[in-house]
């Protein structure tokens, strides 16, 4: 009898101890979780493309891979695919590319851009696009100079697409993330940047008067 007593005993304190050592790992595992999924949360994002805007690089109802500590180290590029607010709603993301950079002029002549007087060479376009604004700075003379930290952003699918010829360049604190690559639908998987504007280096200028050789 006093042995079952010294046994029982003996196995309380054991259970008790497998116990804590049970809720202590549950409680690593969901510590873990916590700061994965937060770590996660900062680095990237999840993104579901609503509409055609940006057709034929991207399609409705695709879902993207977006990653928001990438301007956190480097300025925004021409050819970037982005998430940004609107300057007018701040509960609406975009997805659009972005087509001038900051201290570039911009011109916008007959459905082509220019960026400092050469011609933007953009692969992507689904179709000839026009303007389809009332008359704009960029699209008036010589086109028009992009401020400091603000980026003129277009959509791919130009004559389906609300973008910076209608509210304006954006401030680079209004771009919340880069679009990484495509995971939905999966016979579309992986990268959306097969085809990338590439601007001309040529003699030719538009938008501008040639300078005068001094007499």
């Amino acid at each position: 009898m006093a042995a079952q007593q010294e046994h029982a005993a003996g196995a309380a304190p054991n259970e008790r101890s497998a116990a804590s050592s049970l809720l202590r790992e549950v409680a690593e595992v969901v510590v873990l979780a916590v700061i994965l999924y937060f770590g996660i949360s900062f680095a990237v994002q999840a993104v579901h493309v609503e509409g055609l805007s940006m057709f034929a690089t991207l399609d409705d109802n695709d879902y993207l891979i977006a990653n928001k500590i990438d301007y956190r180290l480097h300025a925004p590029q021409r050819g970037d695919i982005v998430i940004l607010r609107p300057p007018t709603n701040n509960t609406t993301d975009f997805i659009k590319r972005v087509i001038a950079l900051p201290g570039e002029r911009l011109l916008i002549r007959d459905g082509v851009v220019y960026i400092n007087g050469h011609r933007l060479d953009e692969p992507y376009l689904p179709e000839a696009w026009t303007l389809q604004t009332n008359p704009q700075p960029w699209s008036l003379g010589d086109g028009a100079l992009i401020p400091a930290n603000q980026y003129f952003v277009m959509g791919d699918n130009r004559n389906k697409s609300q973008d910076s010829r209608f509210f304006g360049p954006i401030t680079r604190d209004r771009i919340d993330g880069k679009a990484w690559f495509r995971i939905w639908p999966l016979d579309h998987f992986g990268n959306i940047y097969t085809q990338v504007p590439v601007l001309e280096t040529g003699s030719v200028v538009v938008g501008s008067v040639p300078l005068k050789a001094a007499a």
